[in-house]
């Protein structure tokens, strides 16, 4: 019988898909609010992987990343992903979103996007939001898995999360 432990911390990551670079300031800003200091922010990377978001947050869109210092329990991102949620609405112009926000948590072996949409392939967590392991880590690299959203196949997005897990492996203790 195995004992019951806590988790081991993991890195909180943002996708953040943005119409409006001119309010990423203040994203930024009321992320780092909620969740403490950014250790990483990416490039923006066009989103050109589809055309779901075109109708509602406009043209042109951009992803970037962000990550941050402090490390985190990850029975946390259900509540996570219902704060964005929040935020999101905050940044809603002309009853459209400007910003949508994808957290998910960073480990070693993975990497994990919640998600308020069910499916067979998702777990569910709490309060309507579910967890999708969406790369699995193996053989030095991330690998996507059947599911996995194509801009998250990219090789700018497996070079970014790389980069994360590269600073989250130095925070790990011993």
């Amino acid at each position: 019988m195995g004992i019951a432990g806590s988790f081991t911390p993991e890195k909180l990551v943002m996708g953040i898909l943005c119409s409006r670079p001119d309010r990423e300031g203040e994203l930024r800003s009321a992320l780092a609010e909620r969740w403490g200091a950014i250790d990483y922010w990416s490039e923006a990377i066009p989103f050109t992987f589809t055309h779901y978001y075109d109708s509602e947050m406009g043209q042109p869109l951009v992803r970037r990343f962000a990550a941050f210092e402090r490390l985190v329990d990850p029975a946390c991102l259900s509540e996570v992903k219902r704060e964005t949620n929040a935020l999101e609405e905050r940044f809603r112009e002309d009853g459209g979103r400007r910003v949508n926000l994808d957290p998910g948590l960073l480990a070693l072996s993975r990497f994990v996007l919640a998600t308020t949409k069910e499916s067979a392939h998702r777990l569910p967590l709490s309060n309507g939001i579910y967890a999708e392991v969406t790369l699995l880590y193996a053989h030095g690299g991330f690998r996507p898995l059947q599911w996995t959203y194509p801009d998250f196949c990219s090789a700018a997005y497996l070079s970014i999360l790389s980069a994360i897990r590269s600073r989250y492996r130095e925070q790990l203790p011993g």
